[in-house]
């Protein structure tokens, strides 16, 4: 699988950033992804060059994505979609092999985030993490799921991306 060029609109940071979106029904054409875009609006706000978002079924083409986006060595990877308990979500089991270490912090910030919201966010089952100097995050297929991901992520994505890079500064 190869990949386009990034783009980029923000004030760049030289990180590139790439996401990936789990919908079958998005991925078949039934619907139009809805998530993806806000994505790629706030990482090139925050000054990524980002991919194309990949939009692929639930399951094993989540897994074929982001080792595919690895090989390009982004900084960030986020993915949308498929952390739920519906037999099709698979996200959570697809990204978790390929971290070398969970963030499990970030991921109480997202649910708490959400859960303030409504108690549906109890149900996300994503992981956070690093697979080596990449950060992956698996935020909900709702919009709703995603800003309040993206809320969380807003103030750390910078510094956690300059502690992957080996950056210590504190």
């Amino acid at each position: 699988m190869s990949m386009p060029e990034p783009h980029r609109h923000g004030e760049a940071t030289g990180r590139k950033a790439g996401v990936v979106i789990a919908s079958t029904r998005a991925a078949a054409g039934i619907y139009e992804d809805l998530t993806g875009p806000v994505i790629i609006d706030w990482l090139t706000e925050h000054g990524f060059e980002t991919y194309p978002a990949m939009v692929v079924p639930d399951g094993d083409a989540v897994g074929a994505a982001l080792r595919a986006l690895l090989t390009q060595a982004p900084a960030v990877i986020i993915t949308s979609g498929g952390t739920g308990l519906s037999p099709t979500d698979a996200t959570p089991e697809q990204t978790l092999p390929l971290l070398d270490r969970e963030i499990p912090g970030i991921m109480e910030g997202i649910r708490g985030a959400g859960i303030a919201k409504t108690p549906m966010a109890m149900l996300s089952r994503g992981h956070a993490g690093a697979a080596g100097q990449t950060f992956i995050v698996n935020l909900p297929g709702s919009p709703k799921g995603v800003m309040d991901g993206l809320g969380v992520l807003d103030p750390i994505v910078g510094h956690l991306c300059d502690q992957l890079e080996g950056s210590h500064g504190h």
